[in-house]
């Protein structure tokens, strides 16, 4: 499942700990925006991360799509500057500002050299409070996005992907794709898109976090400069939490190719929760470390019924899963549906000693290259801040998998992991279902 996956990569960066403690202060700009630091003088040059909460789940309910566009149109020329002059504006200055869209956040990623970062920000105010839209421009991203859209439509595991989120998620945001559908999107017009900035890019929805060659008074500057013009209150509420739907069911949607695009899923933990770092653990071993989980083990390695077979806790804002996925023959669908199920219930018998070694040393121990540069650090801080965590959590966080036992992992594994509850989703022509 692509959302799942996707979210499971955000989630392996927040999971990563520094070889030191980082100490990040707490920022608070003259205009009132909090923001976290991470100061670094040893290199002339600031990495700053801006988060708007809510993302594309606070589209307009007939106009979905949207702020994915109006995101994706924020680059293409403001204030007095074309898409052209834009580029060319950052590119002189040697800085760059990236802009995404999730069905959480708005993401703005910008880079400067310190002594280029005032100009460059007024270049990133521009894109943010006077962004253009300029007709020409419009039509063609739009014609990108909808490009996007006819490859996902013809795309197998993106089919699932989007199926599987519509069982989950039902009528809720997370249940449909952020990018809309080809009719929706061909019907945005100008105005829609500056309504859709009105009801994301506020001063209320945004969360900062810098790392580099600034202090906080420089930082608190900084960010008035940039986000100072936004207006104080979204026009959109912030969705309400999404409500898992789970029948156990499988869903079988034909296509013609030799393979079957399996995924599945179940209710996960949150972040917050007592249990997620040992369930965290049991991930890694069930489905989430490679070579050595064991359904890779018992699917891949003992059968042969797949290249590869994997599982995540997917965490997003509003709601978590337990989910995974593999591609398999269609003819040996049926057995490989199975086997998933027999791992998943085999785990709750518990893990062995060795397993548990093995997965600890690993998850605490692959996180140097986590935090390797200012830009890592800011774009972690940004996550953690997202997903409502504290600010000690890098420096606290393998303790945390220190202590989960195996006693801690079988506790879990019974109380959550029910291959009753697995949802299934198949796209191609499996047998033996």
């Amino acid at each position: 499942m692509i959302r799942s996956f996707l979210s499971a990569i955000a989630l392996s960066l927040l999971a990563a700990l520094p070889a030191h403690a980082i100490d990040i202060q707490e920022v608070t700009s003259p205009g009132g925006i909090t923001a976290w630091l991470v100061e670094d003088d040893s290199i002339p040059f600031v990495a700053l991360e801006i988060a708007f909460r809510g993302g594309a789940s606070v589209d307009a309910p007939d106009k979905r799509g949207a702020i994915n566009l109006m995101t994706a149109l924020l680059e293409e020329g403001a204030g007095d500057r074309d898409a052209v002059a834009f580029a060319q504006g950052m590119e002189e200055l040697a800085a760059s500002a990236g802009f995404d869209v999730s069905d959480d956040a708005v993401s703005i990623s910008f880079r400067a050299l310190t002594e280029n970062r005032d100009q460059a920000a007024d270049l990133l105010a521009d894109a943010l409070v006077r962004p253009r839209f300029d007709a020409d421009a419009i039509e063609r991203v739009r014609a990108q996005v909808q490009s996007s859209i006819r490859a996902q439509d013809s795309d197998p595991q993106a089919i699932a992907s989007k199926e599987m989120a519509l069982r989950m998620w039902g009528d809720h945001p997370y249940g449909s794709v952020i990018s809309g559908t080809g009719q929706s999107v061909a019907g945005l017009t100008r105005d829609d898109l500056l309504a859709a900035k009105d009801r994301v890019l506020a001063r209320d929805r945004v969360l900062v976090s810098a790392a580099g060659d600034i202090d906080a008074e420089a930082l608190g500057l900084l960010i008035d400069r940039i986000l100072g013009g936004l207006p104080a209150e979204a026009t959109a509420p912030l969705p309400p939490d999404a409500e898992l739907k789970v029948t156990g069911a499988t869903e079988v949607i034909d296509w013609d190719s030799p393979q079957t695009v399996v995924s599945f899923a179940q209710p996960g933990l949150p972040m917050d929760h007592p249990d997620y770092f040992a369930a965290f653990v049991l991930n890694h071993i069930l489905g989430g470390g490679g070579f050595s989980s064991r359904l890779m083990e018992e699917i891949r390695e003992k059968r042969g019924l797949t290249y590869g077979v994997g599982t995540g806790l997917s965490n997003m804002v509003l709601g978590e899963t337990w989910a995974g996925g593999m591609a398999t023959a269609n003819d040996r669908t049926g057995e490989a549906v199975a086997l998933v199920r027999e791992v998943w219930g085999a785990m709750r018998e518990g893990v062995t000693d060795q397993e548990l070694r093995d997965a600890k040393t690993y998850l605490t121990g692959e996180y140097p290259l986590r935090f390797d540069g200012n830009r890592r650090i800011a774009g972690i801080l940004s996550g953690m801040q997202l997903m409502g965590m504290p600010r000690d959590y890098v420096n606290t966080r393998n303790q945390k998998i220190e202590a989960v036992t195996a006693a801690d992992v079988q506790r879990v594994a019974r109380e959550v992991l029910d291959p009753g509850k697995l949802e299934f989703v198949l796209v191609g022509r499996p047998e033996g279902i």
